[in-house]
């Protein structure tokens, strides 16, 4: 049994964001990693969990692609707020799976958010500000996805 009940959460509070991109997969990946390097993040690390499974346990899944997104000011803030427990859940991952072709959806949550919920980060004012901080930063990304769309 979990110590706390998700389903008192809402998407706000752990800072859930979904958009759908009218496009082939792998050009809505170019264009979220683009519209994240756009709002001042990096990509620090990304992959494709349904390559790696589909060549090693046949999975045959669809396309599935994650994105590590990083800002590298709001990472050094939240390590230093956090003493430093936060990069357990580094970098912030954006991810882009196929619905059907032609129609994919990414998805985000906030590990500032979720690290202040489990107790990772302080529920304090330093903290609130690297979230309100960094959420200027996801919104601004967000943003940007709609432009191409």
């Amino acid at each position: 049994m979990l110590p706390i009940d998700p389903t008192q959460f809402d998407a706000e509070d752990i800072g859930e964001k979904r958009a759908t991109l009218n496009m082939d997969h792998e050009a809505a990946v170019e264009h979220v990693r683009e519209a994240f390097l756009d709002a001042g993040f990096g990509v620090a690390t990304e992959f494709s969990p349904s390559e790696l499974l589909n060549e090693k346990v046949d999975a045959d899944r669809d396309p599935y692609y994650v994105l590590g997104a990083c800002n590298p000011n709001m990472a050094d803030r939240a390590l230093d707020a956090s003493e430093r427990r936060i990069g357990g859940l580094f970098p912030c991952n954006v991810v882009v799976w196929q619905e059907e072709p032609g129609v994919q959806t990414v998805y985000h949550v906030s590990i500032m958010k979720l690290a202040r919920l489990t107790g990772m980060a302080p529920d304090d004012e330093t903290m609130a500000g690297i979230i309100g901080d960094t959420g200027e930063l996801v919104e601004e990304a967000w943003a940007n996805l709609d432009a191409a769309e």
